[in-house]
């Protein structure tokens, strides 16, 4: 008897086209156009193909530069089917960043589109090929006449490295994420105990492919045998209009893009059963929104480094308790960590998170070690946990703002001005201040005006946690991913004082 072998062995397309090849994979909400999962692994056959031939025998990698669109998937397996690792790359990016993240992975292929063709031939040191009619001297066609029809899929180890996700790459170190085929079927499973899974389930990506948000619905859909349905760029109208003509049933979006859903007068259609809100806090205003208008929001906390989701509140734990991002998914560990060891519930410390679905490490060691304790990856964000274990993420471990000698607490100033009427966003920050050593500073989204704000602060903070500076301004400025730019918002507000913007 031939002996068992741990599940997955092969590419997660290889196994789905396999056991459901007539399903409907996925679908070109721009065109109209789908594919079965049968014609899907044929799509990843073509694409694996191209790129064996780039390949080298161990380690190879293969950076991509490609906006969102259908081929992500077909990319993400192709490579996969190759025993080789993807690794997205932010088109928005300048050359500069994008050259240093290349050579921090030291790429075998960059996998360009006709849109980034021109910048991916400056900044490549390797073979450059392009999913569309390549222009330009120096680029190939992924789909060469002479490449064979079909590549047999590597067997794979769950320690492997399937994916490279940069968590920023505007910095002169960046920071690579390696995230392994477990990591990516533990993310997958875990979510689907908690959101649940139809085999008639769509899921829509409108998020950017190259952050885990927009790259996990392809993994999650190809394991659970659901269809995932493609709309190449977030549109306040347009993809209220792809939810209900496709008959969506799931969607991740960030904050913002809810909130400007909502501003456009979208109701959900029925078929809908979650939204999955990351990439930042849900303000408890715009969770009080979804409730009065039916939309079944599941706020989450997350990050590249667990491939995803951490915790998730369903809705009924979302409206019943609002500000909270829900308990952690299956076999995910939270630990709040204070000075002096894990906290009980109602202390807050540093979220510190273990489990199956957490990266081995970035691609610098060095990062790594820093990055690790006994207790597992320290994220970073300042948290609590209550009695029943539902967290609530309050700021960063860097966020501290002192001030005439006094620790601040951003993320609680901001928690505060939250809390006032007419106030639907908040960031707050610290400013150099020659008196003070710095001053705090907070940037705040609402019909309301800073005089209102300090005068509200006054009455729920102490005097040094009122903010010196409040500026009233039409959105905080936010990351690709959809998390606060907080090095925009001290620019944004150092211009001047108290005003609107």
């Amino acid at each position: 008897m031939r002996e068992s072998l741990e599940w997955p062995t092969r590419d997660l397309l290889s196994h789905r086209a396999a056991a459901t090849p007539e399903r409907t994979a996925l679908v070109d909400a721009d065109d109209g156009s789908s594919l079965t999962y049968r014609e899907y692994d044929a799509a990843a056959d073509e694409i694996a193909a191209g790129v064996r031939p780039h390949l080298s025998d161990d380690g190879a990698r293969v950076a991509t530069l490609v906006n969102t669109r259908p081929e992500v998937g077909s990319l993400l397996f192709g490579a996969m089917r190759c025993g080789a690792t993807l690794a997205p790359l932010n088109v928005d990016l300048e050359a500069d960043a994008l050259a240093r993240q290349l050579a921090a992975l030291d790429a075998d292929l960059l996998v360009c589109e006709s849109d980034t063709e021109s910048l991916a031939t400056r900044i490549a040191d390797c073979s450059v090929v392009s999913v569309d009619d390549p222009a330009r001297d120096g680029v190939a066609s992924l789909r060469p006449p002479e490449s064979p029809s079909s590549v047999e899929p590597v067997e794979l180890a769950r320690d492997e490295t399937a994916v490279v996700l940069f968590t920023s790459g505007t910095t002169s170190r960046p920071k690579g994420v390696r995230l392994t085929v477990g990591n990516l079927v533990a993310s997958a499973t875990a979510s689907a105990f908690r959101l649940g899974v139809s085999p008639g389930d769509r899921w829509l990506v409108c998020l950017p492919t190259y952050h885990m948000g927009g790259l996990a619905p392809f993994v999650r859909t190809a394991l659970y045998g659901a269809s995932v349905v493609v709309q190449r760029q977030f549109d306040t109208a347009a993809t209220g209009g792809v939810l209900a003509d496709y008959g969506v049933t799931g969607v991740s979006l960030v904050p913002t893009m809810l909130g400007r859903m909502l501003d456009s007068g979208w109701t959900p259609d029925e078929a809908l059963r979650f939204v999955l809100l990351g990439g930042g806090p849900a303000s408890p205003d715009l969770v009080d929104r979804c409730r009065e208008r039916g939309v079944p929001v599941c706020p989450t906390y997350g990050m590249t480094e667990a491939a995803s989701q951490i915790t998730t509140a369903r809705p009924d734990t979302a409206f019943e308790h609002r500000g909270t991002v829900g308990q952690p998914l299956v076999c995910t560990v939270v630990t709040i960590l204070s000075e002096d060891g894990p906290a009980v519930a109602g202390t807050r410390g540093e979220i510190v998170v273990d489990g199956p679905t957490v990266t081995p490490g970035y691609l610098d060691d060095a990062r790594t070690a820093e990055a690790f304790g006994p207790h597992g990856f320290h994220t970073g964000d300042v948290g609590f946990r209550d009695e029943d274990g539902r967290l609530w993420v309050v700021g960063r471990v860097d966020d501290r703002i002192v001030t005439g000698g006094e620790n601040v607490d951003a993320g609680a100033v901001a928690a505060a001005i939250e809390g006032l009427p007419g106030v639907r966003d908040a960031a707050v920050v610290g400013l150099p201040d020659e008196e003070w050593g710095e001053r705090v500073a907070a940037a705040v989204v609402g019909d309301i005006d800073p005089a209102t704000v300090r005068d509200h602060c006054r009455a729920d903070l102490a005097p040094y946690e009122v903010p010196k500076t409040v500026r009233v301004v039409e959105a905080l400025p936010r990351t690709a991913s959809g998390t606060v730019d907080r090095n925009a918002v001290r620019e944004l507000l150092a211009v001047g004082g108290d005003s609107a913007a």
